[in-house]
């Protein structure tokens, strides 16, 4: 299904701008329909994408040896609304999304790092690294609404 970064960051980049919507029509039902459920499901549906994407932000990331700079832009991006769209757009037009998988090592002397043989270790094994993903996410997802939202409970 992710044959590619590009897919992968794509599919999360439109995923992340959805929840934006299903969040902002949260907050005007409240607000114009007195539904404070709606900001509850979608806030919670934004706040899962959020951390998936910023996930895979970081392993695309890894993949595709970005520096600091394009890496945290791409995270960043999730903050603005709709922003992961053309951040994925600039990623793509300019070569950050170009390749594939690096599932091997080559010649490159980066691939030696201890980073780079974990991430080749779970690229070998997709359903370990969505397992291990996913598991990291919901754990955080889950710390964060014991948490509460920022500001307080109102």
């Amino acid at each position: 299904m992710f044959r590619t970064p590009l897919a992968l960051f794509r599919t999360l980049a439109i995923a992340e701008a959805v929840s934006w919507t299903l969040l902002i029509g949260g907050l005007i039902l409240r607000a114009a329909a007195d539904l404070p459920l709606a900001v509850t499901i979608g806030g919670g549906i934004h706040g899962f994408v959020f951390l998936a994407y910023g996930a895979t932000a970081v392993l695309v990331a890894l993949n595709q040896r970005w520096g600091f700079g394009p890496t945290a832009l791409a995270v960043v991006s999730a903050v603005i609304p709709y922003a992961t769209v053309p951040t994925e757009i600039w990623l793509h037009r300019t070569g950050r999304l170009r390749g594939g998988w690096r599932f091997d090592e080559s010649d490159d002397p980066r691939d030696r790092r201890p980073i780079d043989r974990l991430l080749r270790f779970f690229l070998r094994r997709p359903s370990v690294l969505a397992l291990v993903l996913v598991a990291v996410v919901a754990l955080v997802f889950v710390v964060l609404l014991v948490a509460g939202p920022p500001g307080g409970k109102g």
